[in-house]
């Protein structure tokens, strides 16, 4: 995991300081940095988007080695579908949270 520092920031300029013994030789160099609470939005996102991938695989999956029964095809598409609904819904209420429209994902399927 990434290393957190505390700092701290000038509220007119933004300066980011953090307290650290000089030793005599530094140098300023250019870095860049994002706020921890952003990074951990980023995480989070990930985690969210991770979880939908997999659950989208787990479909994709047994599409693909799913033989069904002689005459059973329907109840196991049926079956298929539902699942999908259900995962399509769970990542409509994931990217409701982000501020996108799940109505207009679940509308474009159709």
């Amino acid at each position: 995991m990434t290393e957190r520092i505390a700092a701290w920031q000038c509220i007119g300029c933004g300066r980011v300081e953090a307290e650290q013994p000089c030793i005599g030789v530094c140098r300023d160099r250019r870095v860049e940095f994002v706020h921890a609470s952003e990074h951990d939005e980023v995480l989070a996102q990930l985690a969210r988007t991770q979880s939908g991938l997999a659950a989208v695989t787990a479909i994709i999956r047994d599409l693909a080695c799913t033989t069904p029964r002689e005459g059973q095809w329907e109840r196991t598409y049926r079956a298929l579908q539902s699942r999908a609904r259900d995962v399509l819904a769970a990542l409509g209420r994931n990217a409701s949270t982000l501020g996108t429209s799940a109505g207009a994902a679940a509308g474009e399927s159709d």
